[in-house]
């Protein structure tokens, strides 16, 4: 039979509620005691309610995660970055795909109200705040992470996304390409919009113009299909630089231009956004724009841990640089291309 408090208690000759205090690190207990009650814990295999702890108010020491897809190398990388965070400040996490639809986001909502996280994560995409209600009408502490959402209320951990396109159109550009082509995320996508903004506007400040039929939008599934099309072109109208906003649709480009028999980067550099694990083993290895998805793991955590800590703190938007890592699916324009 499952141990409970009242057994701990029996066998360390003391009442409940100092069991409790030694759970809970507080109450004046002598170091020798509370490491006494403690094993006596261990040995019983006691494990505190989690139900118990909520009902009294107590932490959980559970967090949530929602996440469009898990499969998705970048969300299960981020996911791992939260956990591993997460288990280092004592921390268990509820990992959730909402494949970014609100009624799938607002039903995960609603379970991770009633299991009593003591916070979440979100980074999923939303059309508004609506999907949230469960968690904001009690109070349960929310932060977005890899999505800007406006909002003055709830706190984000991001990286710069203009920056990060401004970053791949600079580097196309110093590479001496100037007929540049974007694969982008549905316009829904508020990170990829500022991608495609801050691409765009350097290749203008350099003198270039985007053809606007070489700027596609396109679901991730989808990717190496408009891919096909942007380089089924002519020698003279295909895009010699194919700025694709993360590393699934580069992937998607780089299949593309193997069926139609062009060389990366001889015909076409391609570059990508995210620099999962996939970047490095592709062929070319792909040369990306990478977010510190560690970092930004890391600090989301904290900054949920701390607002349950300090709820009179108000960290707003929490903004880490992107940088550019340059591989092998990009290089010099050739004089033919």
């Amino acid at each position: 039979m499952k141990a409970t408090i009242y057994d701990v208690a029996k066998a360390a000759g003391v009442s409940i509620a100092t069991v409790s205090h030694v759970l809970n690190g507080k109450g004046k207990i002598s170091k020798d005691r509370r490491a006494e009650i403690l094993r006596i814990m261990e040995d019983m295999n006691y494990k505190p309610s989690l139900i118990a702890s909520a009902l009294t108010g107590k932490r959980t020491y559970t967090l949530g995660l929602l996440v469009p897809d898990i499969s998705n190398p970048f969300f299960s990388e981020m996911a791992r970055a939260v956990e591993d965070e997460g288990q280092r400040l004592g921390y268990s996490v509820f990992i959730c795909s909402t494949d970014n639809k609100d009624e799938k986001t607002a039903r995960y909502a609603e379970l991770l109200e009633q299991k009593s996280v003591d916070g979440v994560i979100v980074g999923t995409g939303l059309s508004g705040l609506d999907a949230l209600k469960p968690l904001l009408s009690k109070g349960i502490p929310v932060a977005f992470i890899a999505r800007d959402f406006p909002s003055e209320t709830i706190p984000s951990v991001v990286i710069d996304d203009y920056v990060g396109g401004a970053a791949a159109a600079e580097h196309l550009i110093g590479l001496g390409h100037r007929r540049l082509a974007v694969l982008a995320e549905q316009n829904t996508v508020v990170s990829s919009r500022e991608r495609v903004r801050g691409f765009r506007e350097t290749a203008a400040a350099a003198g270039i113009t985007l053809d606007e039929k070489h700027v596609l939008a396109c679901e991730l599934r989808d990717g190496k299909r408009h891919a096909s099309e942007l380089l089924a072109q002519s020698v003279d109208e295909r895009p010699t630089g194919l700025f694709c906003c993360n590393d699934l649709l580069a992937i998607g480009a780089l299949q593309a231009a193997r069926e139609l028999k062009l060389r990366v980067p001889s015909d076409c550099s391609v570059v990508g956004f995210d620099d999962t694990i996939l970047a490095s083993v592709t062929n070319p290895p792909l040369t990306t724009v990478a977010q510190p998805i560690e970092g930004m793991g890391q600090a989301v955590v904290r900054l949920l841990v701390r607002s349950k800590e300090h709820p009179d703190d108000h960290i707003s938007r929490i903004v880490l640089p992107p940088r550019l890592t340059v591989r092998h699916s990009t290089s010099p324009l050739t004089p033919f291309a």
